[in-house]
């Protein structure tokens, strides 16, 4: 087989995969799944191996693998110990002490830190299905993950529940290695594992509507299968998401067109429908183009995509031997203290944040050269559709430059905005929380306003009231989605941000732990007269013998 002939069969098996409805597994299916997707990742011999072992020896070598997985987790959860007790002091009229909104890879990750550091009585929901959570078996359209495959994951300092350990000891030291990045489904199917091993109950198919402040605690408005009901909370984090913050940009000439005949990204997409069909792109980013190639391997005659910039960025490979150049100032490019990035000045962040927002978007190579090895792939730049319409024979018409186009659908990859009076369950409070614009001012040339409406984050990614508003309760919602952006310097509720868990942790645990305090109760305590313990454990050794002292009673 030509390395031509592997490529391509790696490429079917990768787009075959990419049809597959999620859905909850079990662990024997899951263990074998786990290996067989690691093929297309592999070396050519490593992958072969794999794809021509006889059944019984793949079952055998499965099962093998799965034991010492097993083993290795049970180790590594009894060296670290078991879960502190719950040391939370009940609150009267609080069903829980936390709820984290969103059951992907944060909100398990974040689940699970809550619990090592002893804090129980936490609660994750998430409005999507079993197996549906997140984004990696659904919307995501990567074929590999565009992080680093060495970057920090959700284990927070358990090495043995990390991405490689797990990966390393299904597939061998040689197959991480071999990894470029980490394939998207791999990383889904880590994920799984690492839900199961860590026992993060999720409540699934639960949407929270609305948030409403009861003193300092949070009543929480929310519908399970069409049944609404209240719960009470002291602290409530939102790691829901891209979306979670105002949800899918879509410019207006977009929305005017009927509901079916487009879809942002951030959905799924009609692929069953695309083939033979002429598709437009809008957007020039690393998911429009994901969305493109997806298009063309569902059978798309045609897919143009539309790009207002002169030219597309993309990621080259690194350098074997990096070219000189001037040091990157020390508040960007270092993964390593990604999580030291709002301990930086406002202004520096402020600059940090229009320098991304004023760049061309940036595109995995890996990525655009999936796109573009399709003939019937077109890139536009320079180019915004315009008149677009209906057109009476179902299609949609646009004008781009002096041709007028004709799609059979129109896919916006367009982003996603920050608009906190657009996410419903924040309609009671949005008004009370502090943004960007109430903290900082910016130098002339240097203003955004959508950097100005982002809110202005506490250290543990907690709201923090508009002064005069009186609105305390708001230091009790942690917001770790990517209206956190700003503040922190990094994609937050993506991969990166995985650096920042810790920090979320501590801060809830901080909160909660001074909370308890009672000053009055401390002060007697110290002033309790000490009451000397029975001496008959060490009074034959007492020089002198024990006349004088005190002998109190047993």
């Amino acid at each position: 087989m030509s390395d031509e002939q592997k490529s391509g069969s790696n490429r079917t098996t990768l787009a075959a995969r990419e049809q597959e409805a999620p859905s909850r597994i079990d662990r024997r299916r899951f263990f074998h799944g786990a290996a067989a997707l690691t093929v297309g990742t592999l070396s050519a011999p490593a992958a072969l191996a794999q794809v021509t072992a006889p059944q019984g020896a793949a079952a055998a070598v499965a099962k093998t693998t799965n034991d010492q997985l097993e083993a290795q987790t049970r180790r590594a959860l009894r060296w670290a110990g078991p879960a502190p007790a719950d040391w939370v002091r009940p609150r009267a009229g609080a069903d829980h002490n936390v709820v984290i909104v969103g059951g992907g890879q944060s909100g398990i990750a974040l689940a699970y830190g809550l619990r090592r550091k002893g804090v129980g009585r936490v609660d994750v929901i998430d409005q999507a299905a079993a197996g549906q959570a997140g984004i990696w078996r659904t919307i995501a359209r990567m074929h590999q993950l565009r992080t680093p495959k060495t970057m920090q994951g959700p284990e927070q300092g358990n090495v043995a529940l990390g991405f490689r350990a797990w990966f390393e000891t299904l597939n061998g030291p040689e197959a991480f290695d071999a990894l470029d990045r980490i394939p998207r489904l791999v990383w889904a199917d880590y994920l799984t594992w690492f839900q199961q091993t860590t026992d993060a109950k999720v409540r699934y198919g639960t949407r929270l509507l609305e948030i409403e402040p009861q003193g300092d605690l949070l009543r929480l408005h929310l519908e399970t299968d069409g049944a609404q009901r209240v719960e009470t909370t002291r602290k409530l984090v939102l790691a829901n998401g891209y979306a979670g913050a105002g949800g899918p940009n879509v410019p207006a000439f977009i929305r005017a067109l009927p509901k079916n005949v487009w879809t942002h990204t951030a959905a799924p997409l009609p692929l069953e429908t695309f083939k033979g069909k002429v598709i437009a792109v809008v957007g020039a980013g690393a998911s429009a183009f994901d969305a493109a190639a997806v298009a063309l391997e569902s059978g798309a005659a045609e897919v143009h995509l539309f790009s207002r910039r002169a030219y597309i960025d993309y990621q080259a490979p690194a350098p074997t031997t990096p070219p000189p150049q001037p040091a990157a100032p020390v508040d960007r490019g270092y993964a390593n203290v990604l999580e030291l990035t709002y301990e930086l000045p406002d202004v520096v962040r402020w600059r940090n944040y229009i320098l991304g927002e004023r760049r061309v978007a940036s595109v995995p190579l890996d990525s655009l050269q999936r796109a573009v090895a399709f003939k019937g792939f077109h890139i536009h730049l320079n180019t915004s559709l315009e008149n677009v319409a209906m057109a009476s024979n179902g299609k949609i018409t646009a004008k781009a430059g002096k041709k007028t186009l004709r799609f059979d659908h129109l896919i916006a990859g367009t982003g996603y905005r920050i608009d906190l009076p657009l996410q419903p369950e924040l309609k009671r409070i949005h008004e009370h929380i502090a943004l960007w614009r109430d903290r900082f001012k910016p130098a002339p040339g240097e203003e955004s306003e959508a950097g100005a409406s982002r809110p202005y984050l506490g250290a543990g990614f907690e709201f923090l009231p508009r002064a005069a508003t009186g609105a305390e309760y708001l230091r009790n919602i942690h917001c770790f989605n990517l209206a956190a952006g700003l503040s922190f310097g990094i994609p937050v509720g993506d991969v990166p941000s995985t650096v920042d868990h810790p920090r979320l942790v501590s801060a809830v645990a901080r909160d909660l732990y001074v909370e308890a305090v009672d000053v009055e109760a401390n002060q007697r305590f110290i002033k309790l007269p000490q009451v000397a313990p029975n001496s008959a454990p060490y009074e034959r050794a007492v020089e002198g013998g024990m006349q004088g002292a005190a002998r109190p009673a047993a």
